[in-house]
C-alpha cells in the first residue's frame, strides 16, 4: 500500500490492554460532549475482505450508548439502491448531528468494486473519485468528522482467514465468491485500493492505513486516532478549506428586464395543451423502458402559478411513474441534517419523474434572507447546489429547472383575487403578504442564484407567467424537448 502505517504499540499484552481500556474509556466520555456540541461524527472501517472490520467496530462500540450511535454495513448495492444515484445510499445514512456512525465497508470498497469489476472504465472512475472527493468535502464543510481507517492485510493473511472460515460450517456463509476472487486478484485490487486511496487523501481528514495482521495491536491504535480527531473537532468544527467544483455557467440578465407579454389565445392553448399532453405520456414510457429519471424543479414568486403549471405536466404522466414533492420548511428531523439530504431522500427511482414544487433553492432565497442559516453557509451553497445537480447528471438523469416569472403588480392582482375568493382563500397565508414585503430582497437574491446556478449541463428556464396558459405550454415544451434529447443521447 502506498501510505504508512500507523505505529502499534508494541507486542506487551499488559500495556496493550491498559491502553486499549483508556482509549474506549475516552471514547465513551466523549459521548456527551458530541452530542451537547451537535458534532456528527462518520467512522469509516474500509478495508480488505477478512480484515477484522466488523469485529473492530464491535471492540470499539462495546461501552458506548446504543441510543447516540449507529452501525450500517454495505454490501453490494440493492436493487432499490441501485436505482439511484450510487451516493444515494450513503448520503441518505448520514449520521444526524451530534451522533456517531460506524461503517463496515462504504464508498471505497464499492468504487473498488465496480472498477474491478468492468463496471467502471478509466473515465468513469476519475468521476467517481472527483464524486468522493465532494461528498467527503461538503460533510465536512457543514461540519461533519469523518474519520477513515483502512485495514490492511497481506494476501498469505487473508488466505489464511478465509480458509479457516471456510472450515467451520457455522462461520462459512461470512465467506462471499467476492472475497475468493478478491484473495486471488489481491495485486489487481491492491493496485484499485492505492488509486484511491491517493486520490482522496486529505490533510482535513487523512487516511490511517492500519496493520490488522494482529487485530488486537490494532484496537488500541484506532480508538487512540478516533478519540483524538473527535476532541479536535470539539475544540474546532472541520472545515476543508478546499475549493468547490468549477462550472460552465451561463449569462443571466436581470429578472427585471424579462418581457412578460408573451401570451397565447384560448383555442391555440387548447390545441397545443392536448398535443404536448399526448407527447408527454408516449415519452413517460420511453423513459421508463429506458430507465431514465426526470427531475423537474419548479421555482417562482408566489402566486406565479407553479400549482397550475405542475398540473398539467402531472396530468400527462402515468400516476403510477411520477411523484409531486411539495417543499415546505425543514422538519426538526431534516434540520438536525446537512441541508441537501432531504432532498436526497427524495430522488426517484431511474425511469420515473419527481417534480419538485420548491427546491433546494431554498438555501439561497429563504434561508438566505429569513437569517436561517449564516453567510458562509449560502454562499457556499451555490457550488454545493452545482455538484448536487451534477451527481444527478453523472447518474443519467434529466433535470429541468423552472423559475415561474410574473411582475409586482400582477402578484398584487392575484393576492387580492385569492383573499376576495372564498374558494381560493386558503392559498393566501400572512407570510405570503410578509414574502411580497421582501420582494426587493428576493429579487436580488433570485438574480443571484440564476446567475451563480445556471450551467451549461443544467440551466434555467425563465417561464413568463403573466398568461398562465402561455406559460404551461412553454414549459411543457422545453420539458419535452429535454427527454426528447436525452433519448437520443
Amino acid at each position: 500500500m502506498l501510505y504508512q502505517m500507523e505505529p502499534i504499540p508494541g507486542t506487551d499484552k499488559a500495556l496493550r490492554k491498559q491502553l486499549t481500556a483508556q482509549a474506549l474509556e475516552r471514547l465513551s466520555a466523549q459521548q456527551l460532549p458530541i452530542r451537547e456540541n451537535k458534532l456528527p461524527v462518520i467512522v469509516l472501517i474500509e478495508g480488505w475482505s477478512a480484515a477484522g472490520k466488523g469485529s473492530l467496530i464491535s471492540k470499539l462500540i462495546r461501552d458506548l450508548d446504543p441510543r447516540f450511535y449507529n452501525v450500517i454495513s454495505f454490501d453490494n448495492p440493492t436493487e432499490t439502491e441501485s436505482r439511484r444515484p450510487w451516493l444515494w445510499r450513503y448520503f441518505t445514512h448520514i449520521p444526524e448531528y451530534g451522533k456517531l456512525e460506524f461503517l463496515d465497508s462504504g464508498w471505497v470498497e464499492q468504487t473498488m468494486r465496480d472498477r474491478v469489476s468492468g463496471r467502471l472504465d478509466k473515465n468513469q472512475f476519475q468521476k467517481r473519485l472527483d464524486s468522493i472527493k465532494r461528498f467527503e468535502r461538503q460533510l465536512c464543510d457543514d461540519g461533519y468528522l469523518v474519520v477513515r481507517f483502512f485495514l490492511n492485510i497481506s494476501r498469505k493473511e487473508q488466505k489464511r482467514r478465509i480458509n479457516r472460515l471456510l472450515d467451520n460450517k457455522d462461520t462459512m456463509w461470512r465467506v462471499s465468491e467476492f472475497d475468493r476472487w478478491q484473495n486471488e486478484h489481491y495485486k489487481e485490487c491492491e493496485a484499485v485500493y492505492d488509486e484511491i486511496l491517493e486520490a482522496t487523501q486529505s490533510s482535513y481528514h487523512p487516511w490511517h492505513l492500519i496493520d490488522a495482521t494482529d487485530t488486537k495491536e490494532a484496537l488500541p491504535v484506532v480508538s487512540h486516532i478516533l478519540s483524538e480527531a473527535i476532541d479536535g473537532a470539539m475544540k474546532q468544527k472541520p472545515v476543508s478549506g478546499q475549493p468547490g467544483g468549477v462550472f460552465s455557467l451561463l449569462p443571466s440578465p436581470p429578472i427585471s428586464t424579462v418581457d412578460l407579454s408573451p401570451s397565447i389565445s384560448e383555442d391555440e392553448y387548447k390545441t397545443q395543451l392536448k398535443a404536448c399532453q399526448k407527447r408527454l405520456k408516449e415519452l413517460h414510457n420511453k423513459i421508463y423502458r429506458k430507465r431514465i429519471p426526470v427531475i423537474i424543479a419548479y421555482e417562482g414568486w408566489d402566486a406565479a402559478g407553479k400549482g397550475g403549471n405542475i398540473r398539467r405536466i402531472a396530468n400527462s404522466l402515468d400516476a403510477r411513474g411520477f411523484e409531486v414533492l411539495p417543499i415546505a420548511s425543514p422538519t426538526p428531523d431534516e434540520l438536525r441534517h446537512q441541508y441537501l439530504w432531504r432532498f436526497w431522500n427524495r430522488l426517484p427511482k431511474d425511469g420515473h419523474v419527481a417534480i419538485f414544487d420548491r427546491t433546494w433553492y431554498g438555501r439561497v432565497m429563504v434561508e438566505r434572507i429569513e437569517g436561517f442559516c449564516t453567510d458562509e453557509q449560502w454562499q457556499r451553497a451555490y457550488t454545493e447546489i452545482n455538484e448536487f445537480e451534477q451527481e444527478l447528471m453523472d447518474w443519467g438523469a434529466v433535470v429541468v429547472k423552472y423559475w415561474i416569472h410574473i411582475d409586482s403588480d400582477t402578484q398584487l392582482e392575484r393576492f387580492q383575487n385569492r383573499q376576495n375568493t372564498p374558494e381560493k382563500r386558503w392559498k393566501i397565508t400572512d407570510e405570503d403578504w410578509r414574502n411580497r414585503e421582501k420582494w426587493s430582497q428576493y429579487e436580488v437574491a433570485v438574480n443571484d442564484m440564476l446567475q451563480k446556478t445556471s450551467t451549461a449541463a443544467a440551466p434555467w428556464y425563465i417561464i413568463e407567467s403573466k398568461d398562465k396558459r402561455y406559460a404551461r405550454i412553454k414549459a411543457m415544451k422545453i420539458l419535452i424537448e429535454a427527454i426528447e434529447k436525452a433519448l437520443v443521447d
